[in-house]
C-alpha cells in the first residue's frame, strides 16, 4: 500500500472512531499530522480515545508512534508547521533529553477537532530517577518542588514523558512495576495531599491495578495540575465492569471502534483528577504493534488487572 493510501486507511479510521463520540472529523485538523509523522504508519501503534463528561464531548483523542527515523519529533513538528516558534522551555524539553539517555520510542497526540497536542518520549528499558528527570534544565521547577512527596509515595521510577504544547505542561509517567503497587489507601491519601477530590472505594480498587500514575505539572505553579492511573491495556475490557458509570455513547466507542487486528478488541480505562473534578477515559487500540501483541499475550493475569 502507498503512503497515501496508508495516511487515508488511518484516517477514515479516525473519522468512523470520532462519529462514535459525535466528533466533527475535519481533514484540515487531521491530516496535517498524519502526513507529517505517517512513514511508518503500517507499523505502529495507533490508539484512540474519548473522556467522559460534558466539558470532554465532542472531540476524539487520536495517539500514534513516531517513525523511528525523525529522532527527535519536536523539530520535525516545528518544520511542518504543527507547532510555533517559542522561548519557552517547553520548546525545549524534548531536545534537553535527547542524549541523557536511550529513547525506546516517541508518540505523536492529536485531536481531531483540536489538532496536534503533545509529544512524548517513551523510555521503559531505561526508567529514570526522579532526580534525573528535575535536572533537565528546561524541566518546570515543579518537578524538583514535588521530589519528596513522589518519594513518600513511592514514586521513583519515571518511564516517559509527555510534553503538552498547546497547555504548556509536562506529564511525568511514573512506574510501579506488578510488585510495587500502592494500595488503595495509599492512593487516597496521594490524592488528598494534592487536594483533589476524594474518590470512592470501587475507584481506588480499580487504581490499584495501575502500573503506572501519570502526573502533570507546568511552569507557572508549583501544584500538581492533574493525576491520572490506568491499569494496563487488556483484551476484552468490559465497561460495565468499571467504576463510574460510561454514557451509552462512550460504551459503544469502547465495543465497536475500528480496528486492524485480529483476536479480542484492546482497550484501557483511565481515572483523573483535577482540582473539583473526577472524570474518565476510554482508550482503545486500532493497531497493535508485534512487540505490542506479545506483551498483551504474555502478561500475567495480575497485570492485566
Amino acid at each position: 500500500m502507498s503512503r497515501t493510501a496508508e495516511v487515508e486507511r488511518v484516517y477514515s479510521a479516525i473519522e468512523e472512531a470520532a462519529g462514535l463520540l459525535s466528533a466533527v472529523c475535519s481533514r484540515d485538523n487531521v491530516w496535517p499530522v498524519l502526513d507529517a509523522f505517517g512513514d511508518e504508519l503500517a507499523e505502529a501503534m495507533i490508539v484512540f480515545g474519548g473522556q467522559a463528561g460534558d466539558r470532554h464531548a465532542g472531540e476524539l483523542d487520536y495517539s500514534f508512534t513516531v517513525p523511528s527515523s525523525i529522532g527527535n519529533p519536536y523539530p520535525h513538528a516545528l518544520s511542518r508547521g504543527l507547532v510555533t516558534e517559542t522561548d519557552h522551555p517547553v520548546g525545549s524539553v524534548l531536545s534537553d533529553i535527547q542524549g541523557r539517555w536511550p529513547i525506546k520510542e516517541h508518540f505523536v497526540d492529536a485531536g481531531v477537532v483540536g489538532g496536534f497536542k503533545k509529544l512524548y518520549a517513551h523510555f521503559p528499558d531505561n526508567m529514570q530517577k526522579v532526580s534525573d528527570i528535575a535536572d533537565i534544565p528546561s524541566m518546570p521547577r515543579a518537578v524538583a518542588e514535588n521530589a519528596a512527596l513522589f518519594a513518600r509515595y513511592g514514586l521513583d521510577q519515571v518511564a516517559m514523558i509527555g510534553v503538552d504544547y498547546r497547555h504548556k505542561t509536562v506529564s511525568v509517567y511514573f512506574h510501579f512495576g506488578p510488585d510495587g503497587r500502592p494500595e488503595p489507601s495509599t492512593i487516597r491519601a496521594l490524592l488528598s495531599d494534592l487536594g483533589m477530590p476524594e474518590p470512592d472505594e470501587p475507584t481506588l480498587e480499580f487504581a490499584h491495578k495501575s502500573l503506572r500514575v501519570n502526573i502533570t505539572l507546568g511552569w507557572e505553579t508549583g501544584d500538581v495540575i492533574r493525576v491520572a492511573f490506568a491499569p494496563p491495556p487488556v483484551r476484552g475490557l468490559d465497561p460495565s465492569a468499571l467504576p463510574g458509570q460510561l454514557t451509552p455513547r462512550m460504551e459503544e466507542f469502547a465495543r465497536v471502534s475500528p480496528r486492524a487486528y485480529a483476536g479480542g478488541r484492546v482497550n484501557m480505562y483511565a481515572v483523573k483528577w483535577m482540582r473539583g473534578e473526577e472524570f474518565h477515559e476510554v482508550c482503545t487500540y486500532y493497531q497493535l504493534t508485534p512487540w505490542y501483541e506479545k506483551i498483551l499475550t504474555d502478561a500475567p493475569k495480575e497485570q492485566q488487572g
